[in-house]
């Protein structure tokens, strides 16, 4: 192993050491969050406080499953996965995106039959003073986990992130419950502020579950990834042309492909030569990307081709004689 590929292994096993850290950091602030929550809500009476309890609840569920996610995914390819296994970070996207709407009908479910029997919150102080420390709890967190889960480009992380964002906004109009209430006396204030957070909810579920689904759809890399690489492909001179440009991701694993024409002189050293060439300016601009590039000759009659080629010469100068008379 040379000492390149020695970095590579290195970096790329950093990155793991970050992803299953901030998994754990978010369990165990989740965990916090939740023992707080309940105590509140027994306390309090609030169906709001008990509503964003369960949401936390649910989003633990989802922090675990993005921890065994992100572990998964890191493991190195094998006989029965040749890509590695960065889908799991998908699928665990979708996954805990599908928890966060469960969190929202459960939330609107208790919140209507609070509605219908009516709503009883007392030591409503002791309510807001949680609930403001758990949002600052959990703003710090989820900041912290969107920002790694980011620069380490993770499908299940950002899901947690968003998880945890949408935790936030929920304690946020929890909190707007309470203190209406403890402004106006009127505790109805508190179930309709825990529907309120069910949008919230939705939105932040919609969102995490779309993305995990064009990943596993196949869905081609951005547009403005796909610019950078056709910039690369452009820039190499020495190659005619270029075409069937393929790209997908999964997880944080891009897989490019693409097919180039060189000039048909050259020799299968040269060419696989510029193709290794053109794959590690790639492999620059994405690191771990999978890139193939699949060499082809130059036919006599393409007029891109940037050296000169004797089939193509002898062809123009055939062309250009006079021919004889039928």
């Amino acid at each position: 192993m040379n000492t390149t590929d020695t970095a590579l292994g290195r970096r790329i096993a950093d990155l793991q050491r970050t992803k299953e850290r901030v998994s754990r950091v978010s369990i165990g602030t989740i965990s916090l969050l939740i023992a707080m929550k309940v105590v509140a809500a027994i306390v309090t009476g609030s169906i709001g406080i008990l509503a964003d309890a369960v949401h936390s609840l649910i989003d633990l569920t989802g922090a675990i499953v993005g921890y065994f996610a992100v572990r998964v995914a890191g493991r190195p390819p094998d006989a029965d996965h040749r890509f590695g296994h960065g889908r799991a970070e998908d699928l665990a996207g979708g996954v805990i995106a599908g928890l966060i709407f469960l969190a929202g009908g459960i939330i609107a479910y208790q919140s209507v039959q609070r509605l219908i029997s009516g709503s009883v919150v007392e030591m409503v102080d002791a309510g807001i003073i949680t609930t403001a420390a758990a949002i600052a709890i959990n703003m710090a967190v989820s900041r912290y986990v969107f920002t790694v889960a980011r620069r380490v480009d993770s499908v299940a992380l950002e899901a947690t992130g968003r998880d945890l964002m949408a935790d936030v906004l929920s304690s946020v109009a929890v909190l707007v419950g309470l203190l209406l209430v403890r402004i106006t006396g009127k505790a109805v204030l508190d179930p309709v502020v825990a529907l309120i957070v069910v949008v919230f909810i939705i939105q932040a579920a919609a969102i995490t579950m779309r993305k995990a689904m064009s990943a596993l759809m196949d869905t081609k890399l951005p547009e403005e990834e796909e610019r950078r690489i056709r910039e690369i492909l452009d820039g190499h001179h020495e190659v005619a042309n270029y075409h069937s440009l393929r790209t997908r991701k999964a997880g944080s694993q891009r897989h490019i492909v693409v097919h180039i024409v060189v000039p048909r002189e050259k020799t299968v050293e040269e060419g696989h030569q510029i193709a290794e060439h053109m794959e590690d300016d790639i492999r620059d601009l994405f690191f771990g990307c999978t890139v193939t590039i699949h060499v082809e000759p130059c036919t006599p009659e393409c007029t891109e081709c940037p050296s000169p080629c004797p089939a193509r010469d002898e062809r123009v100068r055939g062309d250009a004689q006079p021919h004889p008379p039928a």
